[in-house]
């Protein structure tokens, strides 16, 4: 799948909070579909359905032993988010850069006498 389709998937996999708390209590380790529907008011089925859009997006895996299916965080999944970030965290910090250097700049700058004079 090309880069940007995976992209799109993993974004649209996080757009939803139900999803995103689940990846962050998969951050501590892995759980199981009861574990993880504890702290929800929704079924076992719908939870079941946002770890398949999980599981689709390539952020989570589904273990098999016996009848316990844990499901395990892909970490390496978020690296392509932040490769596309980085791009943008590079952009904003050179702005920032720039805008810090003309701030200095400015300050350096001998002020204007405030001796009543007026500007026309």
């Amino acid at each position: 799948m090309p880069a940007t389709d995976r992209l799109s998937e993993t974004f649209s996999a996080l757009a939803d909070p139900t999803r995103r708390a689940i990846l962050a209590r998969l951050a501590l380790g892995e759980a199981s579909v009861n574990e993880l529907a504890e702290p929800f008011e929704m079924s076992l089925p719908a939870v079941s359905k946002h770890l398949k859009v999980l599981e689709g997006a390539g952020l989570i895996t589904r273990g098999r032993e016996a009848q316990y299916r844990p499901a395990r965080i892909e970490p390496e999944a978020l690296m392509g988010i932040d490769e596309w970030l980085e791009r943008y965290r590079k952009l904003w910090n050179e702005r920032f850069d720039r805008l810090d250097a003309y701030l200095k700049e400015l300050q350096s700058q001998p002020k204007e006498k405030k001796n009543g004079s007026k500007r026309k």
